[in-house]
């Protein structure tokens, strides 16, 4: 540590940092667990069926191969076995979820004044409009089943950005929808895969024009209010060729007894020369199972890249997946999970390396305290052909006590051999000196250990937008309270 970083650590007062920190932690969790009383125009019944699924593509007047879509993903949902691997999901109960919820409200409102108070109310503990005011090109906010608040600069819009959300799209823009929709993700890629398309509702459309640079995020946020609900938002990214786009994802759900499930589907398709950044901090309560799917298509000399901030939930699979399909393609993956008493957190990465010349890297941190479980589960293919590829997966975990469990997964296959590829993990504690160094200088033992942890996390966390990164570290600080 530095003299200057000594000075600094020594000017603290700790009762005042104390009480500042102590004040932000309470308001994050109220921000997070706050509910509202339920309030919705439709509920589904308990449990998942064939009426069901006819009966969301009839309320979105969904055109003919939609329905046709939706009834051959719930074919194949019965059919596909239930993964063999991973967290257990003998808690989650399929026929105790409602697979649609309806909220009282507007669907799509273009101003924030059309949004139910309640429902406002719970994006602005959460930040949304704010962060839209300050450094956002536009927003989207999903409440339940339905998108309820959607907009774009006026500006992105007059270059030809469309920004909705996949419902509207797929009745004002049925060709794109027609063109890419699932075809990045296919329903028999697995078990959740095949029910997302089965019951898909809302999500996010974003198409960016050839040779569009958009500078200002976009962003859409996910909430699930509601009890034993299930929510499954569609996102369908598409960058033209020489275009460029930063898109932010955040999800929250209040805690409740009863388990909830989250199975959303995210694909992007990054063209020629294009670049595509896809953040996201996922912090879904601990009855929450978040079953997500992730992946994207990159082509000729285009990048796309994936940071993942993972905590909450009671199980989370989770392995966002760049297919680098021609010359030049290349993707990074940085993540950081956090799993805390009753969590696993099973998260990870796919690269296929299927074309000459592709380039990827990986970097995974992991954080487990009071017996919770990080698993760092990640796939690396490189196709005969793929000449000149390189690719480097470093995995880093760090273990708070002696009772939590971090483990390191890697598949690589490799089918080329004119290729640099590397693989290192770490498993560590953390360093009882750093710890007293500290605490020397007037910190206690909870401080000190969140700044060390806040140092571990720091590659990923310097990714992210400021007040995105802010928060990311008062999340992990609100999981850690009480450590010392």
């Amino acid at each position: 540590m530095s003299e200057a970083e000594t000075i600094q650590i020594q000017e603290i007062d700790p009762d005042a940092a104390a009480k500042k920190e102590l004040h932000a932690i309470d308001s994050a969790r109220d921000r997070f667990d706050h509910k509202n009383k339920e309030d919705s125009t439709f509920r589904a019944d308990f449990g998942l069926t064939k009426e069901l699924v006819e009966m969301i593509s009839k309320d979105k007047k969904e055109p003919e191969w939609m329905l046709q879509h939706r009834l051959k993903c719930l074919e194949l949902f019965h059919k596909l076995p239930w993964p063999s691997w991973g967290p257990s999901l003998k808690g989650l109960d399929m026929s105790k979820i409602s697979f649609y919820l309806m909220p009282n409200a507007k669907q799509n409102s273009r101003d924030w004044k059309d949004v139910p108070d309640d429902i406002k109310k719970t994006f602005e503990r959460l930040g949304i409009p704010e962060a839209e005011r300050k450094s956002l090109g536009g927003v989207g906010a999903q409440y339940e089943s339905m998108v309820v608040y959607h907009n774009l600069k006026k500006e992105l819009a007059d270059q030809g950005v469309i920004f909705e959300d996949c419902d509207y799209a797929l009745k004002h823009y049925p060709e794109l929808m027609k063109k890419y929709f699932m075809k990045c993700v296919p329903p028999g890629l697995h078990k959740f895969a095949a029910l997302h398309g089965a019951v898909w509702s809302g999500g996010t459309f974003l198409y960016i024009p050839k040779g569009v640079k958009v500078e200002l995020p976009l962003q859409a946020y996910f909430r699930m209010n509601a009890e034993s609900l299930g929510q499954f938002e569609h996102t369908l990214i598409v960058v033209e060729e020489g275009a460029q786009i930063h898109y932010i994802e955040g999800c929250s759900a209040p805690r409740y007894d009863s388990s909830s499930l989250h199975a959303g589907c995210v694909e992007v398709f990054v063209h020629k020369n294009a670049r595509a950044r896809y953040s996201s901090i996922e912090n879904w309560s601990r009855n929450t199972f978040n079953l997500n799917t992730k992946r994207a298509n990159v082509y000729n000399n285009a990048y796309m890249e994936w940071v993942n901030g993972n905590l909450g939930s009671n199980a989370t699979m989770l392995y966002p997946c760049s297919v680098l399909l021609e010359e030049g393609a290349k993707t990074d993956y940085l993540g950081v999970a956090f799993a805390g008493k009753g969590q696993n957190q099973d998260t990870g990465c796919k690269v296929y390396h299927l074309a000459k010349n592709t380039n990827s890297t990986i970097k995974a941190k992991s954080i487990s305290k009071d017996g919770g479980i990080t698993t760092y589960r990640g796939l690396l293919m490189v196709a005969k052909g793929a000449t000149g590829s390189k690719a480097k997966v470093v995995c880093d975990a760090l273990m708070l006590d002696n009772i939590s469990k971090s483990d390191t997964v890697p598949t690589t296959q490799i089918h080329e051999n004119r290729v640099d590829i590397g693989h290192e993990a770490t498993v560590g504690k953390i360093d009882p000196e750093q710890i007293f160094y500290l605490m020397s200088r007037g910190i206690s033992e909870e401080q000190a250990t969140q700044m060390v942890v806040a140092g571990f996390i720091e590659p990923i966390v310097k990714e992210l937008p400021l007040e995105y990164a802010i928060e990311l570290n008062r999340l992990i600080q609100l999981e850690m309270e009480g450590m010392g």
